[in-house]
């Protein structure tokens, strides 16, 4: 889709001079794409960006004016820029922004007028912006879970968002470029979701590798690099096909076979091209910046206002774009370096959660809640919360729970800190899509159904439990215990020489609140949060962290964890059921256990400021699967 031009206008790209030297830098690079940050503001408040309360923004004297951009555009375009992309902030929020699009529509020689967006507003904003003249979008999505999209952004939006996307494949935008900054622990596992969402639509999912700005706590061990992506995709479909790129691009691009749409990988740590950059970037307050990651800006805003002829404008452009350099200063050397937080250059690019350093390392999961009753923000600090319980790292400085891995340190702070959710809706994802969902009535019954294949997942150890009269018969039961050795002393079993097998093991557990309590539950009224939701999570996470909890289980990955909570109200009690599975050496029978005991004195905690004639009972195996004793089934 191109720019519609006059006659004039056609002559002259038919004819046009050798391209302005005040865009070619010292190494030879053509800069005709320019991108213009509109505003500084922005209607989420990503946790990798800013508080929730916001940052300080520029007073709005300090920011360009719609005749400031379209002058300076002009200018640009003049010159020999050829791509216009307005960013932000969030730039759908600037009241004005479809007049700028339509002025910048009227530019001779223009050829692209492109918008970078979260989202929120395309649908209602996207007719009006099409008819002004914008011919293509790429819109920020790091999630396609819902529940996650929320915690993330610290607002509700993720069906307007997925309906901006829908409305830009409507009106004929080819392709709509998706943006999802990967991160390692927290989305890479929706890697192959985000390929599937191409199948049926004109996409294009642009996979970027995470990248350190000011204040972002960058970390290389967090950074997914576009081989691995590669490789994680190849293995579900090997078929894969590499497209043809232009010299100036940034992605590299791959198609599933017959699939509607694409996929690219945004290379900016692993493999930059700098080597082909023809950007520039000019901020909301005026300053230009010839590289995304240099700290070193040329206020045009400034010039403009002293009233710099144009002539003297373009000499001091030409200045700024002759001194860029060759190539950024890599990964490690940029995550040093002090640069403009992302908010303050176009976050959109980076819509990406960062935790404070405590919470740097979110849960893995494949599908973060097929039915999730909003998901917790946290909000109070860390330390406040945990106390003594944090050592200091001698070499980094840092907090850090003894003997545990970074990703348990999240599981076990989230459980630990006070969680606060709002609003009762009930996200259900809908089994015939990858993606979609539905934003369902309150339930009095939650579940949340979590896949893992990690390393770090639940460890787990053989065991059994009889209730005389309620059992059945196990073949091959142990007449002795099997965790001591023959002087009586704790000992981990051996299970070096089992055979792998499929296990399983389903737990319960019994909460009797008393009328009061249950009713606030019911109608979500605890202080806390909702009830259910918080305890589902504490659950899953439990039996993630059985082995440091139980000190003679194995640590062994867990390929599912499933736990349930309903409502009781003959007995004004919540009930609790969980499950794990794993293939593997010894069973899930603690990690089930776990999971239902944790999610049990979650729900204790959360109402015992309602009432302490809580009772927790009747926690139990209810059943397992494989192992060389073979299968329980409690009656």
């Amino acid at each position: 889709m191109e720019l519609q031009s006059s006659e004039g206008g056609r002559f002259l790209l038919e004819h046009a001079v050798p391209f302005s030297a005040f865009l070619m830098d010292s190494f030879g690079r053509q800069h005709n794409y320019l991108r213009i940050s509109l505003t500084e503001k922005c209607n989420l408040r990503c946790q990798y960006c800013m508080p929730e309360e916001g940052v300080q923004l520029s007073p709005k004297s300090e920011l360009l004016t719609a005749q400031e951009i379209i002058a300076l555009a002009r200018l640009f375009v003049k010159e020999g820029v050829e791509k216009i992309r307005l960013t932000g902030g969030e730039p759908l929020i600037r009241p004005d922004v479809v007049d700028i699009v339509g002025q910048l529509y009227k530019l001779e020689g223009l050829k692209t007028i492109a918008v970078t967006t979260n989202g929120i507003n395309l649908t209602r904003l996207l007719p009006r912006l099409k008819e002004a003249g914008l011919n293509a979008i790429n819109i920020s999505l790091d999630t396609l879970v819902p529940a996650k999209f929320e915690f993330i952004v610290r607002r509700k939006g993720f069906h307007k968002v997925m309906e901006g996307i829908h409305k830009a494949t409507e009106l004929g935008y080819r392709p709509v470029k998706v943006n999802c900054v990967v991160m390692r622990g927290f989305n890479e596992d929706e890697l192959l979701g985000f390929v599937d969402f191409t199948k049926d639509l004109p996409l294009d999912v642009r996979f970027i590798e995470y990248m350190p700005f000011d204040g972002n706590k960058w970390n290389f061990k967090k950074m997914v690099s576009y081989k691995e992506m590669l490789d994680t995709i190849k293995q579900r479909w090997p078929e894969l096909e590499k497209l043809p790129c232009e010299t100036s691009s940034t992605a590299k691009s791959y198609k599933v076979p017959h699939f509607q749409g694409q996929i690219s990988f945004i290379t900016s740590m692993s493999e930059h091209f700098c080597g082909s950059c023809n950007r520039l970037r000019i901020t909301a307050d005026g300053n230009l910046k010839v590289c995304l990651f240099g700290n070193s800006e040329v206020s045009l805003r400034d010039h403009l206002r002293s009233g710099a002829s144009e002539e003297e404008l373009v000499q001091i452009i030409g200045a700024a774009v002759g001194r860029k350099k060759k190539q950024h200063a890599g990964m490690f050397n940029i995550s040093q370096m002090k640069n403009r937080p992302m908010i303050l250059i176009e976050p959109a690019l980076m819509s990406f959660p960062l935790c404070q350093d405590t919470l740097q390392y979110p849960p893995n999961s494949k599908q973060w809640g097929h039915t999730f009753s909003h998901w917790l923000t946290l909000r109070t600090s860390l330390p406040k919360q945990m106390g003594k319980a944090f050592m200091k790292n001698k070499l980094t400085g840092q907090p850090f729970l003894p003997g545990s891995h970074p990703e348990q340190q999240w599981h076990i702070m989230t459980g630990i800190l006070q969680t606060q959710l709002r609003g009762c809706c009930v996200f259900q994802k809908d089994p015939s899509s990858t993606f979609d969902t539905k934003c369902l009535e309150a339930s009095s019954v939650g579940q949340v159904s979590v896949d893992y294949q990690s390393k770090e997942a639940s460890p787990g150890s053989e065991f059994c439990t009889r209730d005389l009269g309620s059992c059945t018969n196990i073949p091959h039961a142990s007449h002795s215990l099997t965790h001591t050795d023959e002087e009586g002393r704790a000992t981990m079993v051996d299970v070096g020489g089992k055979p792998d097998s499929r296990r399983s093991a389903v737990a319960g557990a019994v909460v009797c609140l008393g009328q009061k309590a249950f009713g606030m539950v019911r109608q979500n009224q605890v202080k806390k949060g909702d009830v259910l939701a918080v305890a589902q999570i504490a659950g899953i996470q439990g039996a993630k962290l059985t082995s440091q909890l139980i000190p003679l289980c194995h640590n062994i990955p867990l390929n599912h964890v499933e736990v349930s909570l309903s409502l009781d109200e003959a007995r004004y009690a919540v009930v609790i059921r969980s499950s794990c599975q794993t293939w593997g050496r010894t069973g899930v029978e603690m990690e089930a256990l776990t999971a239902a005991s944790l999610a049990a004195l979650t729900v204790y905690d959360m109402c015992k400021a309602v009432t302490h004639e809580i009772v927790i009972k009747e926690v139990k195996l209810l059943s397992k699967t494989g192992g060389q004793r073979g299968d329980f089934s409690r009656v």
